[in-house]
């Protein structure tokens, strides 16, 4: 987690800003803050790295992808396009807005394919939520040009990518809407926060709207504001926004110390047998947030995490098992286990979740173990991380009675 990684006295000075004037809230109090705007200083932050044009500070990542569906027209009934692998805040989201996931396959890029997208379409088919999963990039030209010749909306949920580019677009930007997370794991964190991005003056004044009870914004007395829409609140706090603007004005010296540390993992590792890493839809795009190892098989990659852990090597996830970002372990979606009544409980569900056939999905995760990069590592840190990666790897691949 390389953002906190770099907590310093830069986001203690930023707290301290909001400390001194006691203005914690978002919005107004024009003059008791001394013309101090952390959510907006942020927001600015985020749009010199990836150049959007519009960029909303919202609560946290799950806010941010609710945002961007929500903008982008997605509600009750939509069926939307999404990957069995990711974060399950994007399939909640969905969920949440009254539409219906439809789960489709992913490829080695570890995001949805095109092919996926394709076969997945219905007459019903609205929308597509692309993740850009571990730090990379999906293959772009490819899907968007099925998302066009089926005049689909497609939304980006990001959260794992900021900073990613795919041949000179950073992802969230290919879209209606995009978002970023900015939690306690991410390339940089506000503690707890999200960015909704885009480059529509539309849909960015429906995501203002919607993150706050529906509220314009125009004019300085909020009693007073007129409310375009139905709201609720996925404000950020003016201490969340300000440890985010510190922390996103140290992305590109993180980024570079992140994609050296791969590039040597990667030249280590590639020389054991067996190992290749996943693809990214383009090469130079990477944000460097993981190494993403991939093994012959899903036995021999089970193999390797046994012998991780026998090694007390740490720091790495296998997602096959994993309990909140992959489809096999999601028995409450499966199985519709919530707090109140859904639309989809109504309206039924477009797949049997039960039993979804993503043979590719099943073959690609199984493989997958992902690395987390840290912009600190020493160089002979990598270098130990990387042999001992290595042996684990050899042993796991030994005959049982060699």
């Amino acid at each position: 987690m390389p953002g906190t990684e770099l907590f310093g006295a830069e986001e203690r000075k930023e707290i301290e800003d909001v400390l001194s004037t006691g203005i914690m809230f978002r919005y107004n109090h024009d003059a008791q803050r001394n013309n101090i705007w952390k959510a907006k200083d942020f927001e600015n932050e985020v749009k010199k790295i990836n150049g959007a044009k519009y960029a909303l500070a919202v609560s946290n990542g799950s806010a941010a992808i609710l945002a961007a569906l929500a903008a982008s027209g997605i509600g009750a009934g939509d069926e939307v396009i999404c990957p069995p692998f990711t974060y399950i805040a994007t399939i909640e989201a969905v969920l949440m807005l009254g539409a219906l996931p439809v789960f489709a396959e992913i490829d080695e890029t570890l995001c949805l394919s095109a092919t996926g997208i394709k076969n997945a379409i219905t007459t019903k088919t609205k929308a597509v939520c692309l993740v850009h999963m571990c730090g990379g990039n999906a293959n772009m030209d490819e899907i968007l040009k099925v998302v066009n010749e089926h005049k689909l909306i497609l939304v980006e949920d990001a959260g794992q990518a900021f900073a990613a580019s795919y041949k000179g677009t950073f992802t969230g930007l290919f879209g209606k809407a995009g978002a970023y997370s900015f939690d306690f794991f991410k390339i940089a964190t506000a503690g707890e926060g999200g960015i909704f991005v885009t480059n529509d003056e539309k849909t960015y004044l429906l995501a203002d709207s919607y993150c706050d009870h529906g509220h314009d914004h125009v004019g300085n007395n909020r009693g007073m504001e007129n409310h375009p829409i139905i709201g609720f609140n996925y404000r950020i706090s003016e201490l969340h926004a300000a440890v985010g603007a510190a922390q996103t004005r140290k992305v590109p010296q993180i980024k570079a110390s992140n994609l050296k540390h791969k590039k040597a993992l990667q030249s280590i590792l590639s020389k054991v047998e067996g190992v290749s890493f996943a693809k990214l839809g383009d090469e130079n795009g990477d944000s460097g947030t993981f190494l993403n190892i991939m093994l012959p098989n899903t036995e021999i990659a089970k193999k390797v995490v046994d012998e991780f852990n026998k090694a007390g090597v740490s720091g790495f996830n296998y997602w096959f098992t994993n309990m909140y970002h992959f489809i096999n372990q999601w028995e409450h979606i499966k199985n519709m286990q919530t707090a109140s009544k859904l639309a989809i409980q109504v309206l039924g569900a477009p797949q049997d979740y039960k039993n979804l056939h993503l043979p590719k999905t099943q073959e690609v995760v199984g493989r997958l173990i992902s690395f987390g990069i840290r912009c600190t590592w020493t160089e002979a840190e990598v270098n130990t991380l990387a042999n001992k990666i290595a042996d684990c790897i050899v042993k796991a691949n030994k005959p049982v009675n060699a």
